[in-house]
């Protein structure tokens, strides 16, 4: 019985990754030549997450800086607290706020987040789950909403995962080269 549970959680995971690939690849596709372009201009990126989207921003934020799968410069990405304050400070025009809330469980906070980096003029990069779907209203026209369309929680963290792995890597393409 508990056998067949723990395979569940393996089929459902894979069964999402499966049905959102597709729908997935073009809005990681936006986010990455955001993220590309505020690099290539000469602004960072500041990560941060909501509850526990903010291990998958610290995750990402390590990937960027020290590389995912080959050597390569250090990029300018700091993980950071997703509070109006701290990007206030630290936000300059041209970078990018990438912000990760799997599950919108503090829907205002993110919203500030979101305003304090428009309000300094940085593109901003959104990693929800269905239930952060409504920050959309909260996004300029040059903004990006990947939505990883599921209500579990679990499920939401591992495609977020799998989203910023893909676009670490399409980054790492994008400014190095194709290895293969």
């Amino acid at each position: 019985m508990l056998e067949q549970r723990i395979q569940q959680q393996f089929f459902e995971g894979a069964d999402l990754q499966y049905q959102t690939a597709e729908g997935l690849a073009r809005p990681i596709t936006e986010a990455v030549n955001a993220v590309v372009s505020a690099l290539t201009a000469g602004g960072k990126l500041l990560l941060c997450g909501a509850g526990s989207g903010a291990w998958l921003a610290r995750h990402a934020a390590t990937l960027l800086v020290g590389g995912l799968e080959r050597e390569r410069p250090p990029l300018a990405a700091l993980a950071i607290a997703p509070e109006p304050r701290t990007i206030q400070a630290l936000g300059l025009p041209g970078d990018l706020l990438l912000l990760v809330d799997p599950s919108a469980g503090d829907l205002d906070a993110s919203i500030a987040a979101v305003r304090a980096a428009q309000g300094k003029d940085m593109t901003v990069v959104l990693l929800v789950g269905t239930s952060g779907a409504g920050l959309r209203e909260t996004l300029a026209e040059t903004d990006v909403l990947i939505t990883v369309p599921h209500e579990r929680a679990s499920r939401v963290l591992e495609a977020q995962l799998l989203v910023l792995h893909a676009l670490v890597d399409a980054v790492d393409v994008q400014l190095m080269g194709d290895q293969e």
